[in-house]
């Protein structure tokens, strides 16, 4: 069996949060991509970074899929931005990634310590 390096380790759990960290941060308010881009950067540490090439299309697939929804919005002296808000869907969406993301940790830290006991 070939050993799988941290690097594409990191990418997979990356690639497999993304969703949630992106329907979390738009639960409560709506933000633009680039707001919500770099609050995945700044919360995280910088561990978490996330580039453009591969940011917006899942934003776009977010939306396609009617997990969240996108207006643009124009201020005076700003360029227009696509501000992005949780549907319904998106919202029982989050409910149930958050549950299982909690079981994943909550199973991982149970066999961790398991052997440090």
């Amino acid at each position: 069996m070939k050993h799988i390096g941290a690097r594409a380790i990191d990418r997979e759990l990356k690639k497999g949060s993304a969703e949630l960290l992106i329907l979390s941060l738009i639960e409560h308010r709506a933000r633009h991509g680039y707001e919500i881009s770099k609050l995945i950067d700044e919360r995280s540490g910088g561990v978490l970074k996330f580039n453009v090439a591969s940011f917006y299309p899942l934003l776009y697939r977010l939306e396609g899929r009617g997990l969240i929804a996108g207006r643009w919005v124009e201020k005076a002296g700003q360029r227009r931005r696509r501000y992005y808000t949780l549907t319904v869907q998106g919202r029982e969406m989050l409910k149930a990634q958050q549950s299982t993301w909690l079981d994943f940790v909550n199973a991982i830290h149970r066999i961790t310590e398991a052997e440090n006991a």
